[in-house]
């Protein structure tokens, strides 16, 4: 029999979940491939120290190494058309790559365009240089403070954002940096989110909660603002009401980073996909884990839980003795929120209810603010990064082991159980 191929497209979060955790699974019965754009790795959740002065060094992480440690074949280019009768994709070069099982995991990009005025006046928050740029911005804010001049800093989640955390986190962070620096009497911070509730993918518990931090904080909170467009100095919103700014932070539309033709879309473009195992519906052997794919909420967490989903699946499929009980995706929302001074820390069962997020469940809300929660979000960027270098999976195995218990132990303790 011909080894099985498995074609991975993509070199984010889920793409290489998935490629280190079906080298663990199935070892040399099966060859891969790996398809990447870029040839480096970003740990998107560290860059929010960027702007305040935060290391870059150890957020890259070379995709080509570890992969081939693994005896994992790396191509680079980007994916241009997918066929499933034949099997096979074709690259942007025309190179053809012919597949037994393919992951599509590309993810999200940026859609700013969908809101009038938003690239050209907002400081958008995701990549390294743009979160290089956003500390210039808050720089000349603190300095104009400073001279003696008020200011004010808008932050901004609109509609199409499934991953608003980071902005939130990056309020909180401003807030602390501006007390720091003894000017925070002399910038106003606001908070405007599309959202019925904060953080609405996570339930009402963690709203109540951001709710008071921002009122403890002195930070101006605005839910259901949906923005209209963006004009200098000015943000429009769909009620009629404008708030003015001097320096904007925004959070961008998503969609997906490639459109694949012929593949079941929602109305977003994301791949339609089996709940569980994140197989692409109508398809056989085509799966889209992560962002790619159409869960109405990008986290990296998720984008693993996903990917182990997928590795499980396919290596079941391949040699059912290798994965006798596979993994399915259960979806939770579990999110560590740098505030500088504490953190917050969320684990929310979620729930899919066909509005365009999805909501927390009523059970098993845990949810505290803790300083100890920050040096968990530190330990956990420094682990993730060590297992992709060593070309080893997060999550394998970890939820039932001894840290995964001690992880969710420490939880209960400081979160205790909401219930909504």
């Amino acid at each position: 029999m011909n080894t099985p191929r498995v074609v991975i497209v993509g070199g984010g979060f889920a793409g290489l979940e998935t490629a280190f955790s079906l080298r663990e699974r199935l070892g040399d019965r099966i060859d891969l491939t790996l398809v990447a754009d870029r040839p480096d790795f970003v740990f998107t959740p560290g860059t929010i120290y960027v702007p305040f002065g935060g290391a870059e060094d150890d957020l890259r992480l070379p995709v080509g190494p570890p992969a081939t440690r693994r005896g994992i074949a790396v191509r680079r280019g980007a994916v241009a058309w997918v066929e499933t009768d034949p099997k096979r994709i074709a690259l942007a070069d025309g190179h053809l790559i012919d597949y037994d099982y393919l992951v599509l995991a590309t993810g999200a990009r940026p859609r700013p365009e969908e809101v009038p005025g938003l690239a050209e006046h907002a400081h958008l928050i995701g990549s390294l240089d743009r979160m290089r740029e956003l500390g210039r911005g808050l720089k000349r804010v603190r300095d104009a403070a400073v001279d003696g001049s008020p200011q004010h800093v808008l932050f901004l989640v609109p509609p199409g954002n499934l991953c608003a955390g980071p902005l939130y986190e990056l309020a909180f962070m401003l807030e602390k940096w501006l007390r720091r620096a003894r000017v925070r009497d002399r910038i106003c911070v606001t908070f405007a989110t599309h959202e019925g509730t904060y953080l609405q993918a996570f339930g009402t518990g963690l709203d109540r909660v951001v709710d008071g931090e921002f009122a403890d904080r002195g930070v101006v909170g605005c839910r259901s603002a949906a923005v209209e467009r963006v004009e200098p100095g000015l943000v429009r919103f769909a009620d009629g009401t404008a708030r003015v700014f001097d320096l904007l932070v925004a959070a961008a539309p998503h969609g997906p980073a490639v459109d694949y033709e012929g593949l079941p879309q929602d109305r977003r473009g994301f791949v339609l996909t089996d709940a569980e195992t994140r197989r692409v519906r109508r398809t056989d052997a085509v799966y889209a884990p992560g962002d790619a794919g159409d869960f109405p909420l990008k986290l990296g967490f998720l984008s693993m839980l996903q990917a182990d989903a997928v590795a499980d699946d396919i290596a079941h499929r391949i040699d059912p003795a290798a994965v006798e009980r596979p993994r399915r995706f259960d979806p939770v929302g579990l999110c560590v929120m740098e505030m500088s001074d504490d953190a917050m820390f969320t684990h929310v069962p979620l729930t899919l209810t066909g509005d365009p997020v999805p909501v927390g469940g009523d059970d098993d809300h845990l949810i505290g603010v803790s300083p100890i929660w920050r040096l968990g979000r530190r330990a956990l960027g420094v682990y993730l990064p060590r297992q992709f270098r060593a070309g080893r999976p997060f999550h394998g195995g970890l939820p039932g082991g001894p840290a995964g218990l001690g992880y969710k132990g420490l939880s209960r303790v400081l979160a205790g159980t909401v219930k909504e």
